[in-house]
């Protein structure tokens, strides 16, 4: 076996340099844990950022994948699977939604939404309606369509004119208003921004969207990629705002590690997208559907979705704290469940943070350039979040005393 350095030093070769990996090289992992090539444990809190749902190596996940790679990996959209069947039935049931259509990942998943908004006033004779409203520093994907809809210029800039998607300020419901003209196909929205910095839409953002997109006769559409699939302590984010969105995407911890992606919709766009309109190679293969289904499964028989709750609720605290003992390096903790940010002060990148906290055997992500984001298996136990809470502490601790 290769170590680190010959491990890393041919993909420094090899690999095509948009990302910036840490310099290990990751080979196996167990529950919240993940090894190196050299056998250093490392404590994961990012879960492939909010995708490794039920941990790594969970054996009921990983037997769901050998059984259905020995029965039927793919037959193409020409034809039916069941595990597919079965899983849009089981993900209608858990969100309330009509229908599903199937595809490879979150950006595809939003793809397909802005597609079925502009599609369905297409079929209504309204084809001048084609802007879709998005939120300054919401992450939506990279493909060119859910570029348009991000709300980072970063992100954008180089890839010439997207759109039309106008963005606004996040949680300012009156710049929506403001926006909703009869060109507007739809708004969307994510329930927490995750890359944006861990932000929480405030209690009532969601029901004024919703009556705003009636109002205008506009869909209303929810990114669930981040938030779907159990992370806030309830399977989709939107639920508990007393609102229902004309559909969703899904993506990340549905197959918990395996890809795959969803856009769930209501009956009433049901036709927005007929036969030849959209499609997926990929989408729906027997093998991504019985993955999902078994983190379905893993997830309500061992009531991970309730312990979202409890555990982000415990993690919010300890974080809370360290803001109290902190306040030098640290100003605000939020989120909801177990997807939670720290918010450092002003001058503090978080990844200038991350190479030290992976030195003390923590992993975790950046979301923006100064919130540090929590966002771990749901089978995480609480002496994990002490572990990775005492790692921030240490790290953050040795900042503040160099500041001073």
């Amino acid at each position: 076996m290769p170590s680190n350095s010959e491990a890393t030093a041919l993909a420094k070769r090899r690999l095509y340099e948009n990302y910036k990996p840490a310099p290990f090289v990751l080979a196996r992992g167990l529950g919240s844990q993940v090894f190196d090539v050299e056998g250093r444990r490392y404590l994961d809190l990012m879960a492939g950022v909010a995708v490794n749902a039920v941990g790594h190596a969970h054996p009921r996940l990983a037997k769901a994948i050998a059984d259905q790679a020995h029965t039927l990996l793919h037959v193409s959209n020409y034809f039916y699977n069941e595990p597919n069947v079965r899983l849009a039935d089981t993900l209608c049931r858990l969100s309330g939604m009509d229908r599903a259509f199937f595809c490879n990942s979150g950006t595809e998943a939003i793809e397909a939404l802005v597609k079925l908004a502009r599609h369905h006033f297409y079929g209504l004779g309204e084809p001048q309606r084609t802007r879709l409203v998005a939120f300054d520093h919401a992450f939506h994907g990279r493909t060119l369509g859910a570029l348009s809809v991000t709300g980072t210029p970063k992100y954008r800039e180089g890839f010439g004119p997207l759109g039309p998607v106008t963005h606004v300020p996040f949680a300012d419901i009156e710049a929506v208003q403001r926006e909703m003209t009869p060109d507007v196909a739809a708004i969307l929205v994510e329930p927490v921004q995750g890359e944006g910095g861990v932000v929480p839409a405030p209690i009532g953002f969601l029901a004024a969207l919703r009556d705003l997109a009636d109002q205008a006769g506009a869909l209303f559409l929810i990114d669930e990629v981040q938030t779907g699939v159990g992370r806030l302590g309830r399977w989709f984010g939107f639920q508990g705002s007393g609102v229902e969105p004309d559909a969703i995407a899904v993506a990340k911890g549905l197959g918990g590690g395996f890809p795959i992606g969803a856009m769930l919709v209501k009956e009433r766009v049901a036709g927005a997208l007929p036969p030849g309109t959209h499609g997926s190679t990929f989408g729906g293969n027997a093998l991504a559907s019985a993955a999902a289904l078994a983190v379905i499964d893993i997830l309500e028989s061992e009531g991970l979705v309730e312990g979202a709750r409890s555990k982000g609720q415990y993690l919010a605290a300890r974080l809370a704290t360290l803001v109290a003992e902190l306040p030098d390096v640290c100003v605000a903790a939020r989120g909801e469940g177990l997807l939670q940010g720290l918010v450092l002060r002003e001058g503090i990148l978080v990844r200038d943070l991350l190479p030290l906290l992976q030195e003390r055997g923590v992993l975790l992500t950046a979301a923006g350039d100064r919130v540090l984001r929590f966002s771990p298996p749901l089978v995480v136990t609480l002496a994990e979040l002490d572990e990775g809470v005492e790692a921030v502490r240490g790290v953050l601790g040795s900042l503040a005393r160099n500041r001073v």
